[in-house]
């Protein structure tokens, strides 16, 4: 693409230079011969101070909100009002808008927001549509295989989910999946996404650091509904109250008896999963998901809205999700042939740590024992010592240990987690710092009939302690824990 046919795009003039252009960044490190450069202005870097470094590595053009006093740019300059916005409709424009020849679903919510996704990917693809996903877990094309993005791109940019979506199409996908996070939805990461369905899961409080407040945070999450024609809506959350009449077309969806289009009666938790009756626009059915959790009835449901809507019949959506086989990291089961089970899942607030623990009590004979930390950083640090006291009052035993510390001491996290714990007046947990001794631990202390739940990690391929960044695999560290004891 010509630069004077993306400053169309961006609907601003043309320079006199017009050099092709053949991808787009804001990362002075991701620079290469042909890319436009975003200059974002962020809290402590300016783009601009880059302008030289990026044009040495080959860029042909520079995007951003003005030039600062007295920098002169190397290349021809487009100025636009928001850097973000143009940096995604740049994306979009440069892969050829790849999402507008896929029906697409996105997923926003506080919890459940990954199982959904999943599960509405495996619906979509019973009813025969070739189907695509992109979420926290890793992204697939049609061919099912699940794939990861480089390191350095931790949490994907519109660039890279404009180019995921191009090779959807390229893969003759018909449909895809996008989990929609705040950040994602606030940063303009997704923006240019031609949304179809817009589901809601639930909001509770998370990355306040970031928004600030809990009406930010769902303002942010709000412009997926915003951004979509259809809208599947939880009405078991109170935030749902705010969005009704917000998507020109909606549909609402209850696990816990309240009036909705998507009812499940009759809920049963047994070894081989959940078992409910479904009452829906399509009739009414008996369902099977083989997954551990009373609350994802909840998510099966949303996603057996969204796939109804884009044309799968009752009789996919049975046979989807009794063959669904679960999210990696997210109540995953690893075996054991001595009886205990160990479960990874990936609760890391108060709420869902409570869900997850609560759950499995119902289906535990034994003793129910969980290993969890907290991140590190200035994310959400208020919430470490509710964590010590949601894990010490569901749980029998609770092991503390890291999660991703960070640049934040260890010991602080572990002290406050404690701290939790003691003034609910609770004393039964251990601090053990090494993750993986702490996992080793609690499974070598665990019997026939006991429950081990792995929380915090849940399928995330790495460990970041305060000077390194580890490999890590939750699911194969309960292996080899497992094959130890």
């Amino acid at each position: 693409m010509r630069l004077s046919e993306l400053a169309a795009h961006l609907n601003v003039p043309a320079p006199t230079e017009n050099p092709e252009v053949t991808g787009v960044t804001h990362n002075a490190d991701w620079a290469a011969p042909g890319s436009a450069f975003v200059a974002i202005r962020g809290a402590r870097f300016d783009g601009h101070s880059f302008l030289e470094r990026v044009a040495q590595a080959g860029a042909v053009a520079v995007i951003g909100e003005g030039l600062p006093d007295g920098v002169v740019s190397p290349l021809p300059y487009l100025r636009v009002v928001s850097a973000r916005a143009a940096l995604a409709d740049a994306a979009a424009a440069l892969a050829g808008h790849p999402s507008r020849t896929l029906r697409v679903v996105g997923v926003t919510g506080t919890d459940g927001k990954t199982t959904t996704s999943w599960i509405t990917r495996h619906l979509l693809r019973a009813a025969g549509l070739r189907t695509g996903l992109l979420s926290t877990a890793g992204y697939e094309l049609p061919d099912g295989q699940l794939r990861h993005f480089p390191a350095h791109f931790t949490t994907p940019e519109a660039p890279q989910v404009q180019a995921t979506l191009a090779d959807m199409v390229r893969s003759g996908a018909d449909a895809a999946v996008l989990e929609a996070s705040s950040h994602a939805l606030a940063l303009g990461r997704v923006r240019g996404v031609a949304w179809d369905v817009a589901v809601w899961t639930h909001l509770s409080s998370e990355h306040l650091d970031f928004h600030g407040t809990l009406e930010n945070y769902f303002a942010d999450k709000r412009r997926l509904i915003e951004a979509a024609p259809f809208a599947v809506l939880n009405v078991d959350d109170p935030w749902t109250a705010q969005l009704r009449g917000v998507a020109p077309l909606e549909t609402t969806y209850s696990a816990e008896g309240q009036h909705a289009d998507w009812r499940a009666t009759d809920v049963e938790e047994r070894s081989t999963g959940l078992h409910f009756h479904v009452l829906s626009p399509l009739g009414e059915f008996d369902a099977h998901l083989p997954m551990i959790g009373r609350f994802n009835v909840a998510n099966a449901l949303a996603a057996m809205a969204a796939a109804a809507h884009l044309g799968a019949g009752w009789e996919a959506l049975v046979a989807g999700l009794a063959s669904f086989r679960g999210v990696p990291g997210r109540m995953e089961l690893v075996p054991d042939a001595r009886g205990r089970r160990v479960v990874v899942d990936f609760a890391h607030t108060p709420a869902s740590l409570d869900k997850a623990l609560s759950t499995l009590r119902a289906t535990t004979s034994g003793r129910l024992i969980v290993v969890l930390g907290s991140a590190g950083g200035p994310r959400d640090p208020g919430k470490r010592a509710p964590l010590g006291e949601v894990a010490t009052r569901v749980a029998d035993h609770a092991v503390f240990t890291e999660e991703d510390c960070r640049d934040t001491p260890l010991a602080d996290i572990l002290n406050e987690m404690e701290r939790g714990a003691r003034d609910a007046g609770h004393t039964n947990f251990q601090s053990i710092p090494d993750r993986r001794e702490a996992i080793r631990a609690a499974i070598a202390h665990a019997r026939p009939g006991d429950t081990v739940l792995l929380a915090g990690k849940g399928p995330e391929d790495t460990l970041e302690r305060a000077h390194e960044t580890i490999p890590w695999n939750e699911t194969q560290e309960a292996a080899d824990a497992l094959k130890l004891s």
